[in-house]
C-alpha cells in the first residue's frame, strides 16, 4: 500500500470518533490548543518552565470549559529548543511535531484505539524525550501499521510483554507526570506510523523541515481515526 493510500485507509476504519483517553471524558470536553510558533500569546510564557507551561495549558482548558486540550500535528514549536535532543546536527533543528498531543491529568487512562499487540516498549530518558513509551502493532485486513504512545507512567511498562494482545478500547497505560515523562506537563503523544524503520520502543515524534515530506506521509494525521474535530 502506497503512503498516500494509507491515509485514505485510516479514514475509513471508523465512521465514529475513536478515543485513546478515558472514555468517560466526553469529546465535547476536548478543546483545541495551539503551541506553535505562530501563537503570539506564548511569547509571554517561558516554555522552558514546566510550571509556566502547565499554567498556560490549564488556563486554555478552563477558559474553553474543557477537560482535555488537543492539537499539535505538524505544528512548528519552540518548546524543543530547551533540549539538545532535538538537533540533528549543529545547524538543523527538529521542531515539527508528528503526532497529536492530548493534554490531561497525570494517571489519566490510555486506551488502545484498535485491536493490537505490543510491538515494543521502552523508557526514553533523554531530557525532553518521551519517557515511558509503548508501540502497538495493528493488522487490519492485512494492512500492518503502528501507533505510538509517549509520556506515560513508569507503571505502564512495568509488567508489559512484547506480543501482549489488547482489544479495541482496553486500557493499556496511564499518563505520567513531569518527573518521568520527559519533563512536560502531563499529556499523551499519540502517533500513527506506517513504517517503523527497524525502531524498537521509540520513533521520531519531531522532525526537521528537510525531512517533513517523508515523515508527514509515514506518520499521517492521527485525527484521521480519532475524528476529534
Amino acid at each position: 500500500m502506497q503512503l498516500g493510500e494509507f491515509s485514505k485507509f485510516l479514514k475509513t476504519l471508523s465512521l465514529k470518533p475513536i478515543q485513546v483517553l478515558d472514555a468517560s471524558i466526553a469529546l465535547s470536553k476536548y478543546v483545541p490548543l495551539n503551541l506553535s510558533v505562530t501563537n503570539k500569546s506564548l511569547k509571554s510564557v517561558n516554555i522552558a518552565s514546566i510550571s509556566e507551561l502547565s499554567q498556560f495549558i490549564k488556563h486554555n482548558i478552563l477558559q474553553q470549559k474543557g477537560k482535555v486540550a488537543f492539537g499539535g500535528y505538524l505544528e512548528t514549536r519552540n518548546i524543543y529548543k530547551r533540549s539538545g535532543h532535538f538537533k540533528n546536527d549543529i545547524t538543523e533543528e527538529r521542531n515539527i511535531h508528528l503526532g497529536i498531543d492530548l493534554w490531561s491529568e497525570a494517571t489519566t487512562v490510555v486506551l488502545t484505539p484498535l485491536d493490537a499487540k505490543v510491538h515494543s516498549f521502552k523508557n526514553n530518558t533523554n531530557f525532553g524525550d518521551y519517557g515511558p513509551t509503548i508501540i502497538l502493532e495493528h493488522n487490519i485486513d492485512g494492512v500492518v501499521f503502528y501507533t505510538l504512545y509517549g509520556h506515560l507512567s513508569l507503571k505502564s511498562i512495568e509488567s508489559l510483554k512484547v506480543g501482549q494482545v489488547f482489544k479495541q478500547g482496553e486500557p493499556i497505560a496511564t499518563l505520567g507526570d513531569e518527573t518521568v515523562n520527559g519533563n512536560y506537563p502531563p499529556h499523551l503523544h499519540f502517533q500513527i506510523i506506517k513504517d517503523l524503520q527497524g525502531n524498537f520502543g521509540d520513533y521520531p515524534g519531531v522532525c526537521a523541515k528537510t525531512d517533513l515530506d517523508f515523515y508527514s506521509q509515514n506518520c499521517p494525521d492521527p485525527n484521521l481515526i480519532l475524528k476529534i474535530n
